[in-house]
Parts: C-alpha cells; structure tokens; sequence
C-alpha cells in the first residue's frame, strides 16, 4: 500500500481523466493534515487520489482494541454528492450493518436533520465523521443495524459482549 505522503511528494499535480474533481491533490493533502490521530489513509493505487481506504483505530469505548478499514470512493459528482463509503470490516454496530453499509447523515445527499451532504463539506469532514461513529455520532435512535441498537437498548451487558466477540473476531489489530 502507498500511504498519501509518499504519493503526493511524488506527484502532487494528479489528474483523473474526465473528472470534475476540483484539485484532488489539494483536497487530499487537507484531509490528512488534519487526520484524527486515530486515523491512517492508505492508496492502493499511486496515481488514484479518489479511490483510497481509511483505517480507524479508536482509543477509546465499546470498540477499542480494533481497527477498522473504510473504503472510500469519491465520485465524479463530488463535491455536488459526497463519496461513497463502505466498511470493509464486519462489526457490531448500530449505524454500520454487518454487510458494510453506514448511515451517517453527511454521507446523504438530503437529510431530515439537515446534515446531509452539502458542497462545502470536504473528505476531511467524512474522515472525522466515520472517526466520531466510535465515540460521540454513535446513535442508536436512528440505527441501520436495528438489531444492534435493540440490542443495546434491552441489554447492554450482551451488546458490549457481542461487540467484543466481533473485534476479536474480525477487527484485532
């Protein structure tokens, strides 16, 4: 894997052919300027800025001990719609369903809270979103995993137990 550093002192003037990216160099250079330090990206491929992982290792609550790996595209549509974003490592989650999904209002084109995408966000704040579904956006009054969240609400003590056996299962770092 090619971390963004070594990509951009590389090629800093990236270009995606037939894209209405606006400076992805720049774009990318920002967000990881500004990572969480509980996050790292990683490019598979040196001349794509647009199609790129991010791991998330949280330091704290129900998920410590993992890491979790993000796949993020972003589409020619950006920043008009935001990226496309799976989970590539099953867990327990009540916004995150064991297939990948994530509901996460920034990631949606509209949403009822008025969070959803708009075209001032940027990647740094899908980063910091995805970061912050481990500690204070985890919200379990709107879950996509509705068995996580009943879960948690009914018994706390099987819901951390279930989230642990996941992180041992398939999250260790």
């Amino acid at each position: 894997m090619i971390t963004l550093t070594r990509k951009l002192k590389k090629d800093n003037n990236e270009q995606r052919s037939s894209s209405s990216l606006p400076e992805p160099g720049k774009r990318v250079q920002e967000m990881e300027s500004t990572l969480p330090p509980t996050c790292q990206t990683s490019f598979l491929d040196p001349n794509t800025l647009y199609d790129f992982y991010l791991f998330v290792t949280p330091d704290e609550g129900h998920w410590h001990g993992g890491r979790y790996l993000f796949h993020i595209y972003v589409t020619e549509e950006y920043n008009m719609a935001p990226p496309q974003v799976r989970c590539m490592t099953k867990l327990w989650h009540p916004n995150i369903s064991e297939d990948g999904d994530v509901c996460l209002s920034l990631l949606r084109a509209s949403s009822v809270d008025g969070m959803g995408w708009a075209p001032t966000r940027t990647l740094k704040d899908v980063v910091w979103g995805l970061n912050s579904l481990f500690t204070d956006l985890l919200n379990f009054d709107d879950p996509l995993n509705i068995e996580a969240a009943e879960m948690y609400q009914r018994d706390r003590d099987a819901f951390r137990s279930r989230v642990r056996d996941y992180v041992s299962l398939y999250a260790k770092r």
